[in-house]
C-alpha cells in the first residue's frame, strides 16, 4: 500500500533568514518585557511586603567567621536534603558545607562571641520566671532596658527585683537598701528576710 503526501513550497519570495532573524529578534524583545515585568512585580511585592532577613548580624558574624568572609557578605544560609549547609553570599557564589560539620563550628564560635542584650534579657527572663514559680510568686511587666520589675502574690504587690551587673538585687519598697544575690532565687528570698 502506497501513501502519498502533499508538500507546500515556500513561494519565490519567502526569504528564509531574514524571517528566522525577525523571529529571534520578536523573541528577544519578549524575554527583555518579561523580564521587566518580573522585575516590576519583584519591587511592588517588596514594597507592599518586605521580605524579612531570615539572619541576624549576629548569625552573620558567625557565619562570616566560620567560613573566613567578611559577615556583611553572606546573604542566607539553608540546608538541602537534611544533609548539606549551603551558604548564599551576597556576590552570588555559594559554599557547601556538611551539616553536622557546620554545627559543630557554629557553637564553638558562638562560645567565643559576648551575649547580646536579647539573649542576656531572655536568659534572665527565664531565670526570673522560674524563680517566681519556685516562690509561687509571678512578675509584672519587665524593663528590660534596666532589667527590673515589680513582683506580686494573690494580686498583692511583694516588691521590686532586677539585675545589673552586680547581680540580682530585690528591694520590698521603691526605695531602701537593696539586696544582692547570685540568682533570681536567692532575690527573692531576701523579701522575707525584709519583713523579719
Amino acid at each position: 500500500m502506497t501513501h502519498s503526501t502533499y508538500t507546500q513550497q515556500a513561494p519565490s519570495s519567502f526569504k528564509l533568514n531574514q524571517t528566522l532573524i525577525a523571529d529571534a529578534l520578536r523573541r528577544d524583545e519578549q524575554a527583555l518585557a518579561q523580564a521587566e515585568l518580573n522585575h516590576h512585580l519583584a519591587t511592588q511585592a517588596e514594597a507592599v511586603a518586605p521580605t524579612l532577613d531570615p539572619l541576624t548580624a549576629r548569625d552573620r558574624r558567625i557565619i562570616g567567621e566560620i567560613i573566613e568572609v567578611e559577615p556583611e557578605s553572606v546573604r542566607t544560609i539553608w540546608i538541602e536534603g537534611g544533609i548539606t549547609v549551603w551558604v548564599q553570599l551576597v556576590g552570588g557564589g555559594r559554599l557547601p558545607f556538611e551539616r553536622n560539620w557546620f554545627a559543630t563550628r557554629v557553637a564553638e564560635v558562638k562560645a567565643t562571641l559576648p551575649e547580646t542584650p536579647r539573649e542576656r534579657n531572655q536568659r534572665l527572663e527565664a531565670e526570673l520566671k522560674q524563680a517566681c514559680t519556685i516562690f509561687g510568686l509571678y512578675h509584672g511587666k519587665i524593663d528590660y532596658l534596666l532589667f527590673s520589675t515589680k513582683v506580686y502574690r494573690d494580686g498583692h504587690f511583694v516588691g521590686f527585683i532586677g539585675w545589673d551587673e552586680e547581680g540580682w538585687y530585690s528591694n520590698p519598697r521603691k526605695y531602701g537598701l537593696d539586696r544582692v544575690a547570685q540568682t533570681a532565687v536567692g532575690a527573692i528570698s531576701h523579701f522575707w528576710e525584709f519583713k523579719q
